[in-house]
């Protein structure tokens, strides 16, 4: 009697449990269907390429490749198009100087659909805020990458590169071309943990090296969740493997900065540290972030501290490996501007054993090759808003608050009614005469407006240090049989890697 009340009670809780899971995806599905209905009355005035009933555009995209897909859609519709991931996430995909002027001039948040993806690992750092929280850390932060602090870094860029030229001496001895890209990986995050925590690569202890491979991992779990759709939901990601690998991996950098932050606040209650901290040669961001204050004295939380280095961590490592494989691979396709940018290099540097910050400023040329490569191939080639309120197009067109924003930036780079010759490498174009004739928001590898990337002058600091060592160290030159293959991922990256051949300049090249 009494098992077979207890079986009539767990058979009830099972119907209605199965009841409730019914109702509840019912429910998620009339949102979906009510948002899907939303966005396309928002989009009707902007015609789109064909989409498939269950895919949208993805599908296409994934057979054919994005970015250059997206290119030609670009010469089919000017301005903007639509673009769907799915049925239920519609972008307005914009590509044109004035459209990106209308939103990106303004302070519009990033779409969560894309970014939350994100929370997990970075929180609620400057990348994903809004309202007057993003504001006072964007004014916090600003002093993390002023002048003053970023000169100190010129040598902590220099040393981490010569790491890697070292291992590039040894490896072009082969005689065989290899790829660059995961070097400049290790060289770039070794970099960040010495300009963040006051640390790198030599003389790292277990949690350190532990806190290398949970970045390298997060990034790419990031990225490969990205393009999986059947991982944009957080329930059902949770319980594949991946998304408890994201999980561990996210622990062991999470406990990192925290056990980081800790000793360095504890260190600093000791009036003996602290001024040894201030008299230092240079102070590292998570310094900086720990002295901050606004006017009414308020500072950062714990979890705001966490919040940014690890937003800085994620946006720093990347992007810089991406800007400096494609200018590498660039100098390799273009020897003739290679040649150029090397004469001028080893004319500043001159009997000096290194590079002064001073020096940067006079590369005048090897700036203007390195813009060009972030016009033919920027290190994010795609970024999204969400709108807080309407906006009215240059040409009447209008969208209504709430509505996605996709800015192409690679499509907008190689926008043939903006560029000339889109797809010609001329670094000419950004000469002070060609620049200053051009639109300002013709030109956006670090996004633009007041949202735009408030690392970009420390990215570009460290790209003259690096490019300029490299180039005086070696001459590179392509491999024809194994050409990149463009890949849109949270980075421009390569499906095959960058592989180029490495011919050593010599003793004293690189003085």
């Amino acid at each position: 009697m009494v098992p077979s009340f207890f079986s009539l009670r767990l058979s009830c809780l099972g119907l209605w449990a199965s009841g409730l899971i019914l109702v509840l995806g019912f429910l998620k599905l009339i949102r979906l269907l009510l948002r899907r209905q939303r966005l396309a009355k928002a989009m009707g005035n902007f015609p789109g390429p064909p989409t498939h009933w269950l895919f949208g555009h993805a599908l296409e995209i994934l057979q054919t490749g994005s970015l250059d897909k997206v290119v030609s859609w670009a010469h089919q519709f000017p301005y903007a198009h639509q673009l769907w991931f799915g049925q239920f996430i519609g972008f307005l995909n914009i590509y044109e100087p004035d459209y990106a002027k209308a939103v990106y001039s303004r302070g519009d948040p990033k779409a969560p659909d894309v970014y939350d993806f994100l929370l997990q690992w970075t929180g609620r750092g400057l990348l994903v805020l809004e309202g007057p929280k993003w504001f006072q850390h964007r004014k916090l932060l600003t002093a993390g990458f002023h002048y003053d602090v970023l000169k100190p870094y010129v040598a902590l860029f220099a040393e981490s590169t010569r790491v890697m030229l070292d291992k590039w001496e040894e490896k072009a001895q082969e005689g065989k071309s290899f790829d660059i890209f995961c070097d400049v990986g290790h060289m770039a995050l070794d970099t960040l943990m010495k300009c963040i925590f006051g640390r790198g690569d030599t003389g790292l202890g277990h949690r350190d090296s532990s806190y290398y491979l949970a970045v390298s991992d997060l990034t790419l779990l990031t990225q490969q969740r990205l393009v999986s759709f059947y991982y944009h939901n957080d329930f059902i990601y949770w319980l594949t493997p991946h998304g408890r690998r994201f999980l561990r991996a996210c622990q062991v950098a999470h406990d990192h900065t925290d056990q980081v932050i800790r000793e360095r606040k504890a260190a600093l209650q000791d009036e003996k540290v602290r001024k040894k901290t201030q008299n230092r040669r240079h102070l590292d961001f998570l310094d900086i972030l720990l002295g901050v204050q606004d006017e009414d004295d308020s500072k950062l939380s714990d979890a705001d501290l966490r919040a940014e280095v690890d937003t800085f961590m994620f946006e720093g490592h990347d992007t810089t490996t991406s800007g400096i494989s494609w200018f590498l691979y660039c100098m390799a396709l273009y020897p003739e501007h290679q040649h150029r940018c090397r004469e001028e290099v080893r004319e500043i540097l001159g009997d000096q054993d290194s590079f002064q910050w001073d020096d940067l400023g006079k590369m005048t040329y090897l700036t203007m090759c390195i813009k060009e490569s972030f016009r033919l191939y920027p290190p994010v080639p795609q970024v999204y808003r969400q709108l807080s309120k309407p906006v009215t197009f240059v040409d009447g067109r209008s969208l209504p608050a709430g509505s996605l924003i996709s800015m192409h930036i690679y499509a907008l780079h190689r926008n043939s009614a903006v560029w000339p010759d889109p797809e010609v490498f001329d670094p000419l174009r950004f000469s002070t005469e060609n620049a200053s004739k051009r639109h300002p928001f013709a030109f956006m590898p670090f996004s633009a407006g007041p949202r735009n990337c408030i690392g970009q002058q420390f990215a570009m600091t460290e790209m003259k240090v690096v490019t300029a060592m490299c180039l005086l160290h070696f001459e590179f030159s392509l491999d024809p049989s194994r050409l990149p293959i463009k890949m849109l991922q949270l980075v421009l990256r390569s499906k095959n890697g960058i592989h180029l051949h490495l011919k050593p300049l010599g003793p004293g090249s690189g003085k």
